[in-house]
């Protein structure tokens, strides 16, 4: 008799949750087309707030508006489904929408997990995004060392600026500079702060003819003699036309 009870309030239970459901389903594309933060639910309880949002989170998880959805679960605290929609897309290799959602979980443990994933995988951005997050300056500096190892220079600098790690710049910056790649060597002067070789490659360009690549580099430097020279001296067409730096 015992079991039969607990089973009627069981079947009770999933009822009134089925109810819920059902009704926020008539509900919440209105909702959803008129902009949940537009949507005034003042008049309902905490709780109740709670279940109509997340169940338009849910609904975005079925459109497959991802970051929508992780947005709304962020807003009603809900961790579990939070790591179980990163641990979703870990699975499909996803790996950014996964390292949002358990940074919003504040899980660093995961966040570890798939920035190791990621690196094993040679999706270096998102595992410098989760090593970000997590503050990891160890496993950061693992990442720099293997993106100048595959000749991800880019990569590098991104990394150790990071880490505000000036050495490790500027001896990338000589490197890439020794190599006559003067736009990765201006890069890793600016973010290691190293006027005197920015200006260097201030004049690198100029011998080149890419007068407005010169310019950044000498504005970058704090050279404010030879930004006068150039701006004077050149026409806005020559100070357009510049290679990316």
């Amino acid at each position: 008799m015992d079991h039969l009870t607990k089973s009627a309030s069981r079947l009770v239970e999933e009822h009134n949750a089925v109810s819920d459901t059902n009704s926020f389903s008539k509900i919440i594309p209105a909702l959803m087309k008129k902009g949940l933060e537009n949507a005034n639910l003042s008049m309902f309880s905490e709780e109740k707030k709670n279940e109509l949002l997340n169940a338009a989170a849910e609904e975005y998880i079925k459109r497959n508006q991802v970051v929508d959805a992780i947005k709304v679960f962020m807003m009603t605290g809900n961790k579990k489904r939070l790591i179980e929609v990163g641990d979703d897309h870990v699975k499909v290799g996803l790996f950014s929408h996964a390292i949002e959602a358990y940074k919003l979980a504040g899980d660093q443990d995961r966040l570890t997990k798939v920035g190791d994933k990621c690196l094993e995988n040679g999706h270096i951005t998102e595992a410098i995004a989760a090593y970000k997050i997590i503050g990891d300056q160890d496993r950061l500096n693992k990442v720099g060392d293997y993106c100048l190892e595959k000749g991800k220079i880019d990569f590098a600098i991104e990394v150790y600026a990071a880490l505000d790690n000036k050495t490790k710049l500027n001896a990338l910056g000589d490197k890439c500079y020794v190599e006559k790649n003067y736009m990765y060597a201006h890069k890793a002067y600016a973010m290691g702060q190293e006027k005197d070789k920015l200006n260097r490659v201030g004049d690198e360009f100029m011998k080149m003819g890419l007068l407005a690549n010169a310019l950044k580099s000498f504005e970058v430097a704090g050279n404010e003699m030879m930004v006068q020279f150039i701006k004077e001296n050149f026409s806005e067409k020559n100070l357009t036309e510049r290679v990316y730096v």
